[in-house]
């Protein structure tokens, strides 16, 4: 069967209210779209809208209520006008300024003159009975702003009841002229519908009749997306290899599925995210057209054990599928008591018919009875894509409107600056006797770039060397010299600009580029010093080194990664471990936990602030990633993207544990702290991920303000192919983090360096606000999500090091005492200040102070902190040393 065909028929009508909903199967729908990747759509809710002052929630129910008692008070006044619109006719249409208060008195209207005034004006004047279609519009609108929250979309709404208003007015009028009944019915149609069937019979005659029939078949075929009109086939039970039975439509609890999708979902995620769904919500109903049985509960399939043949006294009346192409198993194989094999059939099915031709051809056909191999059972019983983002499907994703417009970027840079500046340029190096040919500016956001062509025989290095000459001249501040520029043959001078632009989040968002960009983890940082959005794929990087000094965009830029990837992708392809040492910089994304967040079971709080957690965490990465790996080396795939790809396509078995897997994005917002807290502990699974996890949709963020050779490791380094650094206050802090000089030389406020390979970009970041994060957390904190955080695999550490040793006196050193008592008199339980005290050696100090930590005097190893002193004074000391020798 076709796809769309299948697609079309399940969700075409009620569905029976006892037959549970699978996990992607949406609540309030009642048609099954096809799997596709979600469009981002405005939404409707009150708190987006442009206007200040409607942001006020009292204000929004004061209008959501309006809406609502104005839809009931239309609905009173049209069914009142019904019975009493002929007796108010004469008070509507002489009613005067002065006459007001009489003709009320005189008006029969259950809402009075006013009720009886607009229900003329609706009713008589306009649209007829077909009226009553404004009404769901008014409710909708009102029930929007009140309760947040709807089933279906306003476009659909509107569009169902305005073609309702329009067909109804016409056809009714159409029906009143016809009949002749125009001086008592008129009211049905209205004046426009009454005017515009008449227009029409004026033009077609009795091909009116079939244009109205026409408007209302193409209306149905595009707004409900009918493409067959093919009865579907029925579920076949067939016996697996064990013995179980399945059919086409699998069994759940309390029920029957209806389709094949929905029961290929549940069992690609057993645990299903149904807990997650809105249970408030009534559930909607679907067509059950996987029926074996009639409504007398007599098999359609009334075959014979023997031969499989249709018995041909008792051959089923309704006779309407053609199932000879579909293997089945005899029914000995498919008890009826063990699996639910029927739903009722439903009344809309009961008066569709066959041409006598096509029941005799049927009758015909002998059933063929073959059982469906094992390894296909799962193959055999769809056709249809498993769609992950059907977990959520009302899910919308943030729309532009929620970030701030800074306007429209303007050159800042004038035509005298940039002669001014060429005019230094050419002096300044003519001063040394190099020659110019020929210089072009182009210009940036916050740079300028002026590409040079030197006379022949001028050596490159003796223009880089006059970078301090140079920068003297322009009396500017960050000038960078590149010689040559890649793929040019030309020496680029980057200069500041005096007025710098400011590059906003918004600005590169809206552009065609990023929305339309088919990357896996698009990532867009800014502008480029000609002024080109860059965009850039984290999932090819694969992973980022992010260095900085104090106050030069890093955090900004962190922002700014993780936004890009909130607009691109759907909760269910992308999940963010966060940690966050400094407690205040990730804080804001706490609000989409239930969405986007990973963290470990039974862990309170998704982003991880403490040091001891962040070490459990990276190890269940490990953990993860050794997974993954396995279940890739299963399904015979090379990388996450093809595995997604042959799950979505259904060709992995969810029985032999394969499930869709999102990517996993790990930001460490500052590496340093947790390199002098944890050292090894951090720098071991942080290697093992860069190096390994790429493949299997792993890909780490680390973000630092010191980029030394004691935080950035050289085992480190050497997997963060991908660098960007920020303003840097040395050299050396430049080499080390992109292995070149310039991250010295640039101006700040987000003006980094991005380096790939060879290549080095200098990119203008773009400025992503506090309020701006806040508000993208709020619109989809405040959307349906999944019961909790994307859970990693639990990791038990290795806790033994963190138990106390036992003291045994009669191992103790000589020298014991009077170590005790120089740590407890200095306060500082350190191996060096027993090495220069005692004289001792390194080996012999260390057993001294795991001694003494043994017998209570100093704590635990914390780093590259010196071991906290448990005993205050000499004299706890001399009373925990007699206790020591009493035992």
């Amino acid at each position: 069967m076709a796809t769309n065909t299948y697609k079309r028929e399940v969700g075409t009508g009620p569905r029976p209210k006892n037959m549970p909903r699978s996990q992607n199967e949406p609540k309030g729908k009642t048609e099954a779209k096809a799997p596709k990747e979600p469009k981002p759509k405005r939404s409707f809710t009150a708190p987006t809208l442009s206007f200040g002052f409607f942001k006020d929630r009292r204000l929004q129910l004061f209008v959501g209520f309006f809406f609502l008692l104005s839809s009931l008070y239309l609905t009173i006044a049209f069914v009142s006008y019904l019975f009493t619109g002929t007796a108010d006719q004469s008070v509507v249409e002489s009613v005067t300024v002065d006459a007001v208060k009489e003709a009320g008195l005189e008006s029969e209207n259950w809402l009075g003159l006013f009720g009886a005034w607009v229900s003329d004006y609706f009713i008589n004047r306009w649209f007829g009975v077909a009226s009553f279609f404004f009404i769901p519009i008014i409710f909708y609108i009102g029930y929007k702003i009140v309760f947040r929250r709807t089933t279906i979309t306003l476009s659909s709404v509107v569009t169902l009841c305005l073609f309702g208003l329009l067909w109804g007015s016409i056809s009714a009028g159409y029906v009143v002229l016809t009949s002749g009944l125009a001086s008592d019915y008129s009211f049905l149609s209205g004046a426009i519908g009454y005017e515009t069937a008449l227009w029409l019979e004026s033009l077609l005659r009795w091909g009116t009749g079939l244009l109205l029939a026409f408007a209302l078949i193409a209306f149905v075929m595009f707004f409900f997306n009918i493409t067959t009109l093919n009865r579907p086939k029925p579920a076949v039970a067939t016996a697996g290899p064990e013995g179980n039975t399945y059919r086409q439509d699998y069994p759940a609890e309390s029920g029957v599925y209806a389709s094949p999708s929905m029961a290929m979902n549940h069992l690609t995620n057993p645990s299903g995210s149904i807990e997650a769904q809105d249970e408030e919500e009534e559930d909607m109903v679907y067509p059950a057209p996987f029926a074996l049985q009639d409504q007398q509960g007599e098999d359609f399939f009334n075959e014979d054990q023997n031969d499989g043949a249709y018995d041909d006294e008792e051959e089923p009346e309704e006779d309407l599928f053609a199932v000879n192409d579909l293997p089945v198993t005899s029914r000995s194989t498919a008890t009826p008591t063990s699996v639910p094999l029927a739903l009722e059939m439903e009344d809309d099915f009961e008066d569709e018919v066959l041409l006598e031709d096509d029941v005799e051809e049927e009758a015909e056909l002998d059933l063929d009875i073959a059982p469906i191999p094992a390894h296909a059972e799962v193959e055999a019983v769809t056709s249809e894509n498993y769609d992950p983002t059907l977990d959520l499907p009302r899910y919308q994703y943030p729309h532009i409107d929620l970030l701030t417009d800074y306007g429209l970027a303007k050159v800042t840079v004038s035509k005298e600056e940039l002669e001014a500046n060429k005019d230094r340029i050419v002096e300044t190096l003519g001063n040394y006797n190099i020659g110019i040919a020929s210089i072009k500016a182009t210009i940036g956001p916050t740079v300028t770039l002026y590409e040079i062509v030197p006379d022949a025989g001028v050596r490159i290095s003796k223009i880089k060397s006059l970078e301090d000459d140079i920068a003297l001249s322009l009396a500017a501040l960050g000038i960078r010299i590149i010689a040559p520029i890649p793929g040019k043959g030309t020496i680029g001078i980057e200069v500041p600009n005096k007025k710098k632009e400011m590059v906003s989040i918004k600005s590169i968002l809206s552009t065609e580029k990023f929305m339309k960009s088919e990357m896996d983890l698009p990532i867009a940082f800014g502008k480029t010093i000609t002024n080109e959005v860059f965009i850039t794929d984290l999932a090819k990087m694969p992973h980022l080194l992010m260095a900085g000094a104090t106050g030069q965009g890093k955090s900004v830029g962190l922002n700014a990664i993780l936004t890009s990837l909130l607009y691109k992708r759907h909760p269910s392809q992308l999940k963010f471990v966060l940690v966050d040492p400094k407690k205040v910089e990730l804080s804001l994304f706490n609000k989409i936990e239930r969405h986007f967040l990973a963290k470990l079971p039974d862990t309170e709080e998704a982003i991880i602030t403490d040091t001891k957690k962040v070490v459990n965490t990276l190890n269940s990465l490990c953990m993860e990633m050794d997974q993954r790996y396995d279940l890739l080396k299963d399904a015979g795939c090379r990388n996450l993207k093809e595995y997604n790809v042959k799950f979505v396509e259904r060709r992995l078995n969810p029985k032999k544990g394969h499930k869709f897997m999102p990517y996993i994005v790990l930001v460490i917002d500052e590496l340093a702290d947790l390199m002098m807290t944890a050292g090894k502990e951090v720098e071991t699974p942080i290697a093992r991920l860069a190096q390994l996890a790429r493949a299997i949709g792993i890909h780490l963020v680390v973000a630092t303000q010191r980029p030394s050779v004691n935080v950035i490791t050289g085992i480190i380094k050497a997997n963060f192919p991908a660098r960007i650094s920020f303003k840097v206050t040395s050299k050396i802090d430049s080499r080390t983090i992109l292995d070149t000089g310039g991250a010295d030389q640039l101006i700040g406020q987000g003006d980094m360096l991005f380096s790939l390979g060879s290549d080095l970009i200098r990119v203008q970041c773009a400025f992503v606000d506090t309020p701006e994060v806040d508000r993208i957390c709020d619109f989809i904190g405040e959307q349906q999500g999944y019961s909790d955080a994307y859970l990693l695999p639990e990791f038990v550490g290795d806790e033994s090091g963190n138990d106390k040793a036992e003291f045994d006196p009669s191992n103790k050193d000589a020298m014991f005492e009077e170590a005790a008592r120089i740590v407890v008199t200095h306060q500082q339980g350190s191996t060096s200040l027993l090495q220069r005290r005692l004289k001792l050696g390194y080996n012999r100090a260390g057993r001294l102070i795991d001694q003494l930590e043994a017998a209570g005097v100093v704590g635990p190893f914390e780093g590259s902190k010196a071991r906290e002193v448990l005993i205050p004074d000499e004299y706890s000391l001399e009373q925990l040393l007699n206790t020591l020798d009493r035992n």
